[in-house]
């Protein structure tokens, strides 16, 4: 039975991760486009702007986009740099 209980509960920690970097993070990003364009302003000459707070809401999800990134990048390099030239980052 405790194998049981071991495999259920890696199984939701790994569907939980697919789901916020699989699924999360394009939808994140395109909260942050939505944020642009609610609000948004047509002015006569067909340019358009943004509100305060659209742009605001923009740049917080793609903040947090562009660290996930960031994150993700160092990762594969600690493993990397560990694997092939003994160097610990973190």
């Amino acid at each position: 039975m405790d194998v049981v209980t071991q495999t259920a509960n890696s199984l939701w920690q790994v569907v939980l991760v697919g789901l916020l970097l699989g699924a999360g993070l394009p939808a994140i990003f395109a909260l942050g486009l939505k944020s642009l364009s609610v609000g948004a302003h047509t002015n006569p000459d067909g340019s358009s702007t943004a509100t305060t707070a659209g742009k605001a809401g923009a740049v917080l999800c793609f903040s947090v986009v562009l660290i996930a990134i960031i994150a993700g990048i160092l990762m594969l390099m600690q493993g990397f740099l560990a694997d092939s030239f003994g160097i610990h980052v973190f």
